[in-house]
């Protein structure tokens, strides 16, 4: 597999599927390019798992809606905002055919990291995104779209407990994938002069 500039470029951030099944071969290549990703101290904290049953994503969609509507209703949001919300997710996520929920390893923080225990945490973190940015890239170049979803950032005790995750495992993203039945427009998005500082 060979990812040239032009899919850096082209890929969009898809949300609407058809309901094709996603080949279980084009999936492994997806996870072997997250899988090829660079990491921080070479620990490659990723760890992923492969949610290609419909009863699982929708378990895991309501499990997600039901953290966010009681830290939403703690935060005094407008209880119909937050049913609107919630529908919309569970719709999105069950609508894929394929999601892939990203974790980073808190086992591969190193031991007596005393005072930097907080910075290796985040290096792990940027290693995760790494790894799914990768993926996102990969799923573009098989004619795949997806969707990376940070819910699980926000919630990552409810998804632990909904997919019974290894204990060090903690929730990341949930990257939505399947054939696309949409074709959005390029977003807008910062010039180079907004963004860098030449020195």
């Amino acid at each position: 597999m060979t990812i040239n500039m032009n899919i850096i470029y082209t890929r969009r951030s898809i949300r609407k599927f058809r309901p094709d099944p996603v080949p279980e071969d084009s999936t492994r290549r997806l996870l072997e390019a997250a899988n090829a990703a660079p990491s921080a101290h070479n620990t490659r904290p990723w760890r992923f798992v492969v949610l290609r049953d419909a009863d699982e994503r929708r378990l895991l969609a309501e499990g997600m809606a039901a953290a966010y509507a009681r830290d939403a209703r703690a935060d005094g949001m407008d209880p119909e905002k937050i049913r609107s919300r919630n529908e919309h997710s569970v719709e999105r996520i069950t609508g894929a055919p394929l999601a892939i929920l990203a974790c980073m390893d808190e086992a591969c923080v190193p031991e007596n990291s005393g005072r930097s225990t907080e910075g290796e945490r985040l290096l792990l973190t940027q290693s995760v995104a790494a790894a799914v940015e990768n993926l996102l890239l990969a799923a573009a170049d098989e004619k795949l779209g997806a969707c990376w979803l940070c819910a699980p950032a926000f919630c990552p005790q409810s998804v632990a407990a909904t997919l019974v995750l290894p204990k060090n495992w903690i929730a990341q993203a949930l990257i939505l994938i399947g054939v696309p039945a949409e074709t959005p427009a390029k977003p807008n998005g910062h010039t180079l002069d907004e963004v860098v500082q030449w020195r």
